[in-house]
């Protein structure tokens, strides 16, 4: 415990770690949302979509992994998206007590919102100066996809989580 931090209460109905099945749905939904996003913003402009891929993919599965991952109670574990496994193959682990207080953290709220939010606006103004019904299909489908994997899924799984009592992004305080 650190001085001026309390060590922080688990939840005690947490799962210890996540199914497989969990981990594989979460993904594939995250990956979902990262290619509609990319299709989206291809209507728009090619070279603008191959950079939203690879700095989605990076700050997703690279960049979020450093910053809140090597914290969190499930690090070198299979949380529910399996990147507490994914997390410890590549950074050292930090302190369950700085878990609240990583830029990861604060940050996450931007990233996953501008996952949908750059996306959505590109691609209205490609549905807007060349319309084609394919357009705002793609677009529903990525604010679907979004909702269910920033709200849906996301409560879910934190209600079956460790750190959900303490967690400040938890979707789901016990």
């Amino acid at each position: 415990m650190i001085a001026d931090k309390p060590c922080p209460k688990m939840n005690d109905d947490g799962v210890e770690e996540y199914s497989r099945a969990a981990v594989i749905d979460n993904n594939l939904a995250m990956l979902l949302w990262i290619t509609l996003g990319t299709v989206c913003c291809w209507f728009f402009n090619p070279v603008v979509a191959w950079v939203f891929l690879g700095v989605a993919l990076l700050t997703v599965f690279v960049v979020m992994r450093k910053l809140v991952c090597p914290n969190c109670y499930y690090y070198g574990k299979r949380c529910a998206s399996g990147w507490g496994k994914l997390s410890a193959l590549m950074f050292k682990q930090g302190n369950i007590e700085d878990f609240n207080d990583s830029l990861g953290v604060k940050l996450a709220p931007a990233v996953y919102g501008l996952i949908t939010l750059v996306p959505l606006v590109l691609g209205t103004i490609s549905a807007v100066q060349h319309f084609s019904w394919v357009k705002p299909v793609f677009l529903a489908a990525l604010l679907l996809t979004g909702f269910y994997s920033g709200a849906i899924a996301r409560k879910k799984t934190c209600s079956q989580c460790k750190m959900c009592g303490f967690c400040k992004g938890s979707a789901a305080k016990t």
